[in-house]
């Protein structure tokens, strides 16, 4: 009696531990974490003509998309798709920055990008390198792109990486983010990392 009364109290602990220990286990993102130091010291240049690095936005949760203005599906989709995510965090979106990165600076011109990233939301802001620097760049970052001849020089199109990347306040890169990811998926996300550093 006695050890079928220790055996189903045992029964019962495992069975009121089950739900924590499979909470402990769950992963806490929706993207796959990543641990490397992609393009962390890179520079690049914004559209008022400025260098910039990705430590220019220490404190803040950064999601860079690499793409080009060209693109007909991916890029605008992935940036709509982030504005979202901006308009779900609300007040927490003051704490994000989306940067656009494009793979073709011979057509996205500083103009161009001025007017392309933030017609998704006034705080995007779209990057650039030289056309030169462009591979060197995606290498940088483990971004692959391809350049597909046209019917024209000028109408090539940009086959390239479709996933994001999110870099969290310290300035490490966390996340590679899937083009399936839904807006509410990659605010969880942005919301746990900005979480972590309230921890810190």
């Amino acid at each position: 009696m006695k050890k079928r009364l220790a055996a189903a109290f045992l029964a019962l602990l495992a069975a009121c531990g089950a739900p924590e220990d499979a909470a402990k286990s769950a992963p806490p993102f929706h993207a796959e974490e990543i641990q490397a130091h992609y393009g962390e010291g890179f520079q690049m240049t914004d559209t008022q003509g400025q260098t910039r690095i990705l430590a220019d936005w220490r404190g803040k949760v950064v999601l860079v998309f690499f793409g080009y203005t060209h693109c007909p599906d991916a890029c605008p989709s992935a940036l709509y798709r982030f504005s979202q995510v901006m308009e779900i965090l609300g007040q927490e979106a003051t704490q994000v920055q989306v940067l656009f990165i494009t793979l073709d600076p011979a057509r996205d011109t500083p103009e161009v990008l001025r007017n392309y990233a933030p017609a998704f939301n006034p705080s995007f802001l779209g990057l650039y390198v030289r056309p030169e620097r462009t591979p060197e760049m995606a290498h940088a970052f483990h971004v692959f792109y391809r350049i597909t001849p046209g019917e024209t020089p000028d109408r090539y199109s940009v086959d390239h990486s479709v996933s994001a990347y999110a870099y969290d306040p310290s300035g490490r890169l966390r996340l590679e983010i899937p083009h399936t990811a839904t807006p509410d998926e990659v605010a969880d996300d942005v919301r746990q990392l900005l979480l972590e550093n309230v921890k810190k």
